[in-house]
């Protein structure tokens, strides 16, 4: 059964509750102080189902708003998430302030289908209701509600004249609905939240996206709190799960209720993150006045409203009946995205001037205003995967995460995967679940052979640059320099050994006085023996510079030409081969040995002595038992 959400608009007393009870038999005026009054203060909701002439079922959901000016907020609450909207007109007083309002912020929020619904129609002559019918006509042409598309039904909900017809257009209008998205990542903007004895806590709210099923865990946007679904009901209905357009409530475990108000959001969670900085394209109702750059506005969208300071870019007003991009900085963040509708109300006096459409929840902190607008241009104007391939372009080498580009768009993960697989190698690349624009990878790997290169002219005596400080010099994730390293290693332009990344035929490049210097270092501890000289020492008499000295000393260690046992002491390789192959001959005499018998043979003091041992122990080549040593 198809579901459609149905929201009635309309000024005060036009009789729009009253029609919803005569429609579906529910009063939607649940509070005491509205029966008492007799005027709606806050939203209600009832249902209905149809069938249509040609059989097909359809379930209907209808949000009741307050009429009252002082109530707007509360309509704005409801009106989010429809599909059609009945626009209810009194025909005793015919268009209204809140008529002219409610109507406006259908057309903000690019409410594509709807019925105007002449009410009160007993009340007057048919000559009476024939001239406001045709006003109506004059105000509706050129809108969605244009009688050349959609009908205008007089009915009273005294008598039930034209009720039944209502119902008819309502079942065709609904048959031409888009049914909203249940394979998109579930969100349920709450626009109620209470408590019911022996149950907990209760949210209400049309499912905008997606499919929420008993068990589900889901977290609360913005606070971050986790909650798990102990039950779901559609239209008062228990059901194992609820679909995209459905009207919705959830009985919640594992939160409190002061957890839970109007204006937040349930989705999975892991998934989105909330937003206090927004990119839209904003547009000003022809009757507003000029609105300036950084003027505060409140901001509504679904059933979150907060303040918003308006940024505009090099024209600093928004001029009536003008649409531009800007950005809305919220005073509050909320979970929004791309497509999501909105509307902005006039700071003070409070009326409503305007609406438009988020393009991007995400905006890059540091990007210039012509890549920006280029960006926004493109969200605007492009199918999916030019959108996708927009997000990782602005990305730069940096590449965009699936995880991110699911929580930047909304979509589904496999949905994002179809669309870039679509796209040729040529124009973006798959570094684990990082893409990234083939035109950044060429970039990346052009930048990375031009770092190791001026490395090697820095460091001629150094093999080769270190991997790890190679990505900190190109500012890249761990994944996508792998895939850029990767790639320099299959071209040959990039040689790896270990952690070092050289230049294929570059390496160690030494000068005639370094070379010579080399020589006399190793001759020096090859000489020596076990009783080596000091390092400093060594390096005093060279001809070459402190700094070079120190790197070729670091060479030999690498290449283990030099051992070094402890901070002050270095051997020469063959010394210590010759110490193993001593031990190894003392072993047979006696397996264990003491420091008095390690220094009368090696012929070493306690100061050599200890330091050999500890060096000795670490290579498994004896092991301290107390005061000696057990040749292993």
């Amino acid at each position: 059964m198809k579901s459609v959400i149905v929201g009635t608009a309309g000024h005060i007393d036009h009789g729009k509750t009253s029609m919803v009870k005569a429609l579906t038999g529910v009063d939607a005026d649940r509070l005491e102080e509205e029966k008492r009054r007799g005027i709606t203060i806050d939203i209600g909701f009832a249902h209905l189902e149809l069938a249509a002439a040609s059989g097909e079922k359809y379930r209907f959901g209808f949000v009741d708003v307050p009429g009252h000016e002082k109530f707007v907020r509360n309509m704005l609450a409801g009106i989010g998430g429809i599909d059609l909207v009945l626009l209810v007109i009194a025909a005793d007083e015919g268009i209204m302030p809140q008529t002219r309002e409610h109507f406006d912020i259908c057309k903000l929020l690019s409410v594509k289908r709807g019925i105007t619904v002449l009410t009160k129609s007993d009340m007057v002559d048919a000559e009476t209701l024939e001239v406001v019918r045709m006003e109506i006509e004059e105000f509706v042409r050129g809108s969605f509600l244009d009688i050349k598309r959609s009908p205008i039904v007089a009915v009273s909900s005294l008598t039930g004249m034209g009720l039944e017809r209502l119902k008819s257009e309502l079942a065709r209008a609904a048959s031409s609905v888009v049914t909203k998205d249940s394979l998109a990542i579930a969100r349920l903007p709450i626009d109620r939240a209470f408590s019911i004895k022996g149950f907990g806590a209760v949210v209400t709210g049309t499912l905008v996206s997606g499919v929420i099923a008993k068990e589900d865990e889901l977290e609360v946007f913005p606070s971050g709190k986790k909650a798990r679904v102990r039950g779901v009901q559609v239209h008062g209905q228990q059901v194992a799960q609820a679909l995209a357009g459905e009207r919705t409530a959830l009985n919640l475990a594992s939160i409190e209720m002061h957890d839970l108000a109007r204006g937040m959001t349930l989705a999975p969670p892991g998934i989105f993150q909330v937003a206090s900085q927004i990119d839209v394209s904003l547009s000003l109702l022809p009757s507003a006045k000029t609105l300036k750059d950084r003027a505060k506005v409140h901001f509504f969208a679904y059933t979150f409203e907060c303040i918003a300071e308006v940024r505009l870019d090099a024209r600093k007003h928004l001029e009536p009946n003008e649409n531009r991009t800007a950005i809305l900085r919220l005073s509050e963040a909320a979970l929004l995205l791309p497509g999501d509708r909105f509307i902005i109300r006039q700071f003070s006096p409070v009326t409503t001037i305007g609406g438009g459409v988020v393009l991007d929840a995400a905006p890059l902190r540091k990007i210039s205003r012509q890549t920006r607008e280029e960006f926004l241009r493109t969200l605007q104007n492009a199918n999916p995967t030019d959108i996708l391939m927009a997000r990782i372009n602005r990305q730069s080498s940096q590449g965009l995460t699936l995880a991110q580009a699911v929580a930047e768009t909304g979509w589904r993960g496999e949905i994002i995967t179809q669309h870039l697989q679509s796209l040729k190698k040529e124009t973006v690349v798959q570094a684990g679940d990082v893409f990234v624009s083939a035109a950044a990878v060429k970039n990346l790997k052009q930048a990375a052979v031009e770092i190791v290169g001026r490395y090697h002219d820095k460091n001629p005596l150094v093999p080769g640059m270190n991997k790890e400080a190679l990505r900190e010099a190109l500012r890249i994730e761990p994944a996508v320099f792998g895939f850029v390293l990767d790639s320099l290693v299959h071209d040959k332009k990039i040689e790896v050994n270990g952690e070092l990344a050289r230049l294929p035929g570059r390496g160690v490049v030494m000068k005639d006085e370094e070379s010579e210097s080399q020589k006399i270092i190793a001759q020096a501890f090859a000489t020596a023996g076990l009783k080596v000289p000091a390092l400093k020492d060594v390096l005093v008499g060279l001809k070459v510079d402190k700094g070079r000295a120190q790197k070729l000393v670091t060479l030999m260690l690498r290449d283990k030409v030099l051992i070094k046992i402890s901070e002050e002491l270095v051997f020469h390789k063959s010394a210590l081969d010759d110490l193993r192959k001593m031990l190894a001959t003392e072993k047979a005499k006696s397996p264990k040995i003491d420091v008095a018998r390690f220094k009368d043979l090696t012929g070493v003091s306690r100061k050599y002595a200890i330091p050999l041992l500890e060096y000795l122990d670490r290579e498994r080549v004896t092991r301290r038992e107390g005061d000696i040593r057990v040749i292993l």
